[in-house]
């Protein structure tokens, strides 16, 4: 059982568009906090050894300048590293996947010595977006996807109750519990589309349309 009402309602989501190297980009952040030090957070979400145990198996050279590869998913080139300093650490990667590139940063804030507050920003460019993938999904496509990574960190971590391992997630998604997991999630999404100054009705379908995608479902389905 994982404790999914509490988890959504820890996500702060939102959505803008802004310039990446002076082209129109679409920009999407999750925040959540996290009952760790930033050291442990850090080494969570860096380390070989423990990504696996929340994300995904991941090969390559984990160092500034180097690449790395997710097993199934994106790969891309490790940009810039800074370790944990006086409060604050951050990492920022290329996102390569289906043709494209798009960029990924973390940021880390300690909030005390047991909390640290996790923010993660994916910037892709208008035009490498499939207009049609946008125009059905909008930003829950890959949003919903970055819901579910910090799932799986804050299950780790301890920020919510419950047990579900990566090998297991797609299986889970079928399930009540999981469908009620990426119903919340592509609504929030919806929400934080809307926000940006998307029309509401828009988002929702776009919300619907993802979660159908997610769950495998192809429509809305009833929650059981």
């Amino acid at each position: 059982m994982v404790d999914v009402p509490v988890q959504l309602q820890s996500v702060t989501r939102s959505y803008r568009l802004a310039q990446e190297a002076g082209a129109p980009a679409h920009v999407q952040s999750l925040e959540q906090t996290y009952p760790a030090a930033i050291d442990d957070v850090w080494d969570a979400v860096t380390s070989a050894e423990r990504i696996p145990r929340w994300f995904l198996p991941i090969s390559g050279d984990l160092r500034p300048g180097g690449r790395y590869q997710f097993e199934g998913q994106a790969g891309g080139e490790i940009l810039s590293c800074d370790p944990p300093a006086d409060g604050t650490a951050e990492f920022r990667v290329s996102w390569e996947a289906m043709g494209s590139t798009s960029w990924v940063s973390v940021r880390l804030a300690a909030e005390g010595e047991d909390a640290t507050r996790f923010e993660l920003e994916h910037t892709a460019r208008t035009a490498d977006v499939p207009a049609e993938m946008w125009e059905t999904f909008g930003p829950g496509a890959t949003g919903v996807g970055w819901d579910g990574g910090l799932l799986g960190l804050a299950l780790h971590l301890g920020a919510v109750e419950g047990t579900l391992s990566p090998s297991e997630a797609e299986a889970w998604a079928g399930t009540a519990e999981g469908r009620s997991f990426y119903r919340g999630a592509a609504d929030g999404w919806a929400v934080a589309h809307a926000a940006a100054g998307e029309d509401a009705e828009a988002t929702q379908l776009q919300a619907d349309a993802t979660y159908g995608f997610y769950t495998g479902t192809g429509t809305v389905a009833e929650q059981s």
